[in-house]
């Protein structure tokens, strides 16, 4: 546990917070965790009992190791010099976490991943790989994602033009549910791999499935290590022996991050060193997916300047993830501390822990869920966004565009669309930001900010 947690300060939430642990313990949450009891969240069974493949990932995967490194040194020896992955979200994220974080082993493929329908992005991609030495690795675990099998129909006619029919399949894999629509499809097209994955596992929370270990090896991280880590860390949480409390780490995590939340400390501010920093943002899809349902949620802050205490609201939990101490930030942290705001310094011992603190995210998040009485497996704005995408989809075939909505009024070249009373842009701005500045009390209202640029 001291490897993990170097630092744990609560403040006034300390008392709280050990009668949050005793209830965990007390209602055998972990243990029910273990035996895939859906009771821990809700009443009902749907989208929960199979969506818990991950908690045996670390072990499960051991075995098909040689599967995956089969594939790599086929491509090396054949002369594949860069991977292009074709995915969204949870298929994509640890993918480009490996990428960033280990960089590319001196001889394994170069990896990048597209997960954005922005043309600017997808014609960037078009030019920058070759399909004669690129191996396109097409991810969705339901197989139906529209946004992925339109890269993969797009790339694919590309590789066709290029290397002819009878070629072109031998540069792609596929990773999905096995009997999903995409699996037909890479049967038909012949390609070079299907790995079908563990259905009982969410998109989310694949990174240690074929979904995130298959990019990994391709850049050429050492997956064996990366799971013995995951393991050890699967043991600690309660996977090969009982473990409660303060022993178990995602247990304490968990529990802080959930009760934190209850009593409105809902943001969960991420502070990693650079070298370790693209993992922020698969906790942040992690957490904020699995929690943002029924009016309820933990809103994570990633890549924000550590800034001075007096300019954070009561609202903030601050999380460092620590590799080498580093004397700026903790100089940073303890006026933090000072103010009252909570601190949790969890620690790693090099780049090859981030399989377990895959493992410790997701288990924390899981029960956290439990505390806030919410099921963190479940999508509904996910699933709503796919329908709206195919809809989109088929009105573009039908049409020839897509459907676009009438903006309320342009003014010097900006367009505003909403469902504002405004007719001027100055005044449409003071009405959208009036509630930030007339609400007081909690829960205090937040603005988003949503660039879609490539």
């Amino acid at each position: 546990m001291k490897q993990i947690f170097r630092h744990v300060f609560l403040g006034e939430y300390e008392t709280t917070v050990q009668k949050a642990l005793a209830d965990l313990e007390k209602e055998r949450v972990v243990k029910r965790i273990w035996e895939h009891d859906h009771t821990v969240w809700k009443p009902e069974p749907t989208e929960i009992t199979n969506r818990l493949g991950w908690l045996e990932s670390p072990e499960v995967m051991k075995p098909n190791l040689a599967e995956i490194h089969d594939l790599v040194e086929a491509l090396r020896r054949e002369g594949f010099t860069q991977a292009l992955l074709l995915g969204m979200g949870g298929s994509s994220l640890a993918p480009e976490v490996f990428r960033k974080t280990f960089g590319v082993r001196l001889g394994y493929l170069d990896l990048a991943v597209l997960d954005s329908t922005d043309p600017a992005m997808v014609l960037r991609y078009a030019r920058q790989f070759d399909p004669a030495h690129t191996v396109y690795i097409v991810s969705t675990k339901s197989g139906s994602t529209v946004e992925t099998l339109s890269f993969m129909k797009y790339f694919y006619r590309q590789a066709v033009e290029t290397l002819g029919e009878e070629a072109a399949g031998r540069h792609f894999v596929a990773i999905t549910d096995p009997g999903s629509a995409l699996e037909t499809l890479a049967e038909r097209l012949g390609f070079r791999k299907i790995f079908r994955n563990d259905p009982n596992i969410g998109g989310r929370y694949s990174a240690l499935s074929y979904f995130g270990l298959v990019p990994a090896a391709l850049v050429g991280v050492d997956l064996a290590t990366l799971l013995e880590r995951a393991d050890e860390m699967r043991c600690w949480c309660g996977g090969c022996e009982e473990k409660v409390g303060q022993e178990n780490p995602a247990a304490l995590l968990g529990t802080i991050l959930g009760e934190l939340a209850v009593h409105g400390r809902d943001k969960l501010t991420l502070v990693l060193p650079p070298s370790v920093a693209p993992f922020a943002a698969w906790v942040e899809q992690l957490v904020a997916e699995s929690t943002g349902k029924e009016g309820k949620g933990i809103l994570p802050v990633v890549g924000e300047e550590l800034l001075d205490a007096t300019t954070y609201r009561d609202d903030r939990l601050f999380v460092y993830l620590r590799i080498r101490a580093s004397a700026e930030v903790e100089r940073k942290l303890e006026p933090l501390r000072q103010a009252g705001h909570p601190v949790l310094v969890l620690g790693m011992r090099d780049l090859y822990d981030l399989g377990a603190q895959y493992f410790l995210w997701e288990m924390a998040t899981a029960i956290a869920s439990w505390r806030l009485k919410i099921n963190p497996f479940d999508q509904p704005n996910v699933e709503s966004a796919k329908k709206l995408a195919r809809e989109m989809v088929a009105a573009y075939q039908k049409e020839g565009r897509l459907p676009q909505p009438d903006p309320l009024f342009e003014e010097a070249g900006i367009q505003v669309f909403g469902d504002l009373a405004a007719s001027r842009l100055e005044e449409a701005v003071k009405t959208f930001l009036a509630p930030l500045e007339r609400e007081t009390a909690p829960p205090q209202p937040c603005l988003a900010i949503q660039a879609y640029l490539p």
